[in-house]
């Protein structure tokens, strides 16, 4: 397969995405009856979810098989690259088990730890950051003894704000492509191909999967597929985006990553505040809001991925320079933050039930 390698990085992205993809949607059947016979299946039992039957919860597996051998076939492997695939394999299987056993949040909180030690030991890590504030072109700030704890911090807040995010049908797999688009097109600006080929390989994973997971689902990803999504996209933006030179370059994963990284973030802000385990599972998550505002759960998605895409293209922009596309940038950030904050602190319009329309409970018995 050592030919594949030689290829020109342009095809080597069309032919990843492309194979990942296939992958992803063939396989995606067989782990549907996988999950059945392990007894994979998310039973709704509570208000926080928005399904009114079982449906097998093992997707992640199609999308994690899809991108690991399209990696292994397209990607040329270094250190840090093992390290990162080391790891998501940890975070893969911790996944399957938890899908399978319902795992506490303790010890999955961890292991994913150690995942992201096992990627900083292999040389990932954030050790430095453009200054936004020098007038120097290129000054960085060392990060020094705190690079290695602010690298785990990351790896593991954005792993599990993947993972929080996936409450609807279809919106962590989306708000996941939007991101891995974001970053292969700054891949490409900045001359990144192997990281554009990696992110070509987990955008095809995601959209293969996609048309099993939009609403009605058959099929979850599952913590198997949120938190191997989250894991990967984290580390990358490490391995690619963090090493950008543009000034306040440091700030473009936090930008592509926004609505999932706020999501966690005021998680755990409130549940610190109501005196609750951060760990503790609530209904008060941004896509609940925003059913709790009276969207479907299709119209919650589409706000969604809106509001992801708009940072996205922000991120593209801000990657690239220029004063102009900055002030783009901050009028984005701006109204992404003011829709976010009228979403969370909005008047609430609907009783905490199913949230469903009548034409989606008729819909999703189809």
């Amino acid at each position: 397969m050592a030919y594949l390698l030689e290829l020109p990085p342009i095809l080597r992205l069309v032919l990843a995405l492309g194979v990942s993809a296939l992958i992803s949607f063939l396989s995606t059947p067989i782990v549907k009856k996988m999950a059945f016979k392990v007894g994979a299946v998310d039973v709704p039992k509570d208000d926080r979810r928005m399904h009114d039957h079982p449906i097998p919860r093992l997707g992640g597996l199609a999308i994690a098989l899809a991108f690991l051998l399209t990696v292994f076939l397209f990607a040329q492997l270094d250190k840090q690259l093992e390290g990162i695939l080391l790891g998501a394999i940890v975070i893969l299987v911790l996944g399957i088990l938890d899908d399978c056993l319902t795992l506490k949040a303790l010890p999955k909180f961890f292991v994913q730890i150690f995942a992201a030690v096992i990627v900083v030991a292999h040389g990932c890590t954030v050790q430095y950051l453009t200054n936004p504030f020098s007038r120097v072109p290129g000054a960085t700030i060392d990060l020094g003894i705190f690079a290695a704890p602010l690298t785990v911090l990351w790896i593991v807040t954005i792993t599990n704000a993947v993972n929080f995010i996936d409450g609807l049908d279809g919106l962590a797999v989306g708000v996941s492509s939007i991101s891995c688009t974001s970053m292969l097109v700054i891949a490409l600006v900045v001359a990144e191909d192997n990281v554009a080929v990696i992110m070509a390989a987990l955008l095809g994973a995601c959209l293969g999967f996609i048309p099993y997971n939009f609403n009605p689902a058959k099929i979850f990803m599952g913590d198997t597929g949120s938190t191997f999504l989250g894991f990967v996209l984290a580390t990358m933006s490490i391995q690619g985006l963090f090493k950008l030179y543009a000034v306040i370059s440091f700030a473009v994963p936090f930008i592509i990553l926004g609505v999932p990284f706020f999501d966690i973030c005021f998680a755990v802000l409130r549940r610190l505040w109501r005196h609750q385990n951060p760990m503790t599972a609530d209904r008060g998550h941004f896509h609940h809001r925003l059913i709790d505002m009276g969207f479907s759960q299709k119209q919650s998605v589409a706000i969604t991925y809106t509001l992801t895409g708009i940072l996205g293209l922000a991120a593209v922009l801000l990657a690239s320079s220029g004063g102009a596309k900055a002030m783009i940038v901050v009028c984005s950030i701006m109204v992404v933050s003011v829709l976010a904050f009228m979403v969370i602190f909005g008047p609430k319009h609907r009783p905490a039930d199913k949230h469903k329309t009548a034409d989606e409970k008729k819909s999703s018995k189809l």
